[in-house]
């Protein structure tokens, strides 16, 4: 299955670990309160709905190929990853939107829940695994990502954030999980490649 991820650049790369410069795009995001593990499956299914056709063009988008189109309703891709961050009390929970749209042109959620929001460039710290979806290996790399930021001399700018690349179905050992940091632009950085 093909499907669009955030376009970034690596700047550089150590072991599992990443720094990126991801390029602008537009999300499709609502806030949840709860625990960490409920607010994902509730933020999804909240953002599936949007993408289903609950928006003002009744656009849908599917979650596997083909994606369909309906009458009054226009092809969009599915895009990877959902990401999922703490703000204050409550989570953030996200979709990619595809890069042929831009903010003015992604058609308008019909759930109040929902907003659209361009994000701008940004540096981004990675460390990228595989394996379920749990709080407990979350932490894990979480932890080790903050270290690695720390050794680094980088400053985190805002909560982390985790990525989830694949759909539910996906063999757990198959599964592209990431935690993300967003950090202040480093000193010596030079894109590669």
């Amino acid at each position: 299955m093909s499907i669009e991820k955030l376009a970034y650049r690596t700047i550089e790369q150590d072991g599992r670990f990443e720094l990126r410069l991801i390029e602008p795009h537009v999300v499709a995001e609502t806030f949840v309160d709860g625990d960490f593990e409920r607010v994902g499956s509730e933020g999804f299914r909240r953002l599936v709905g949007y993408i289903g056709g609950a928006n003002r063009t009744q656009a849908r988008i599917s979650m596997t190929a083909p994606v369909a189109q309906e009458p009054a309703s226009e092809e969009i891709s599915m895009t990877a990853p959902v990401a999922q961050e703490k703000v204050g009390d409550r989570y953030r929970v996200t979709f990619l939107m595809p890069s042929k749209y831009t903010f003015e042109t992604l058609p308008q959620p019909t759930d109040p829940r929902i907003r659209l929001r361009a994000e701008p460039e940004r540096w981004v710290a990675a460390i990228r695994y595989t394996g379920f979806w749990s709080r407990s290996r979350y932490d894990d790399h979480e932890r080790r990502l903050r270290e690695w930021i720390q050794r680094r001399g980088l400053e985190p700018t805002r909560e982390p954030v985790w990525a989830r690349y694949d759909p539910p179905f996906m063999p757990w050992f198959l599964r592209r999980n990431e935690v993300l940091f967003e950090v202040d632009e480093p000193d010596s950085a030079t894109p590669r490649g």
